[in-house]
């Protein structure tokens, strides 16, 4: 079933520019696409040190729009970065990235080619009704990889029970493993361009050429 996501007025309001692009497909979720690693070192992580060079991590597009929101929202975004920029920094330091799975690791790929928070969720763990709003005071929720998280005033995205993910550090509640059969991939713009129809289009190429993604349905909610 087609989940139904809608944005919260209160953050409409706050950050009018704010949109989210949707996928949702089948999939067998695996450990590891080599192509895809191949790809990403080869020519993704040039691309991004060069974006680095010439903006500065901070003013690349589609980082800075999300940097402003945050603020616009009450959260200082150096303390709690969008996960894009995170993704971006350690890269810029040589780090690398973590290899998790096939759809992790894809939604990974379209953050960091994007400059946009992209968020993966089991599709059986969430309901079909969801916000993205603003996190409320004294919400908190069990990260991915890390103990409470203090979402408040945060973008996240919830269903009927609570908050499920952010645009900064997901919950384990909806995390992708590899019994995974159907997943919701979130693409957060905070910016007013045209970046959000590309990504929205190489990402599903993306998702079906590295992560096997079938039966995909896209879509952007205002």
């Amino acid at each position: 079933m087609k989940k139904q996501l809608i944005i919260d007025k209160e953050m409409k309001g706050l950050w009018p520019a704010v949109r989210v692009g949707c996928f949702q497909y089948k999939v067998k979720v695996e450990k590891k696409s080599e192509e895809m690693w191949k790809y990403l070192k080869k020519d993704i992580f040039k691309k991004t040190k060069d974006a680095i060079f010439d903006y500065g991590i901070n003013d690349l597009p589609n980082i800075k729009e999300s940097r402003e929101a945050y603020k616009a929202f009450g959260k200082d975004p150096s303390r709690y970065r969008v996960s894009s920029e995170a993704l971006i920094r350690r890269i810029g330091q040589g780090k690398g990235l973590y290899e998790v799975n096939t759809v992790v690791d894809v939604n990974n790929l379209i953050s960091i080619a994007s400059g946009f928070s992209v968020g993966s969720y089991d599709a059986g763990r969430i309901g079909d009704e969801l916000t993205f709003r603003v996190g409320r005071e004294g919400e908190m929720y069990k990260g991915i990889g890390k103990d409470a998280v203090n979402i408040a005033g945060l973008p996240v995205l919830a269903d009927s029970e609570g908050a499920v993910g952010s645009s900064t550090s997901d919950s384990v509640r909806a995390m992708i493993t590899e019994e995974t059969e159907e997943v919701l991939t979130l693409i957060y713009s905070f910016s007013d361009n045209e970046d959000l129809e590309k990504a929205l289009l190489y990402g599903k190429e993306y998702l079906e050429k590295y992560a096997g993604a079938s039966k995909t349905e896209c879509w952007i909610v205002k």
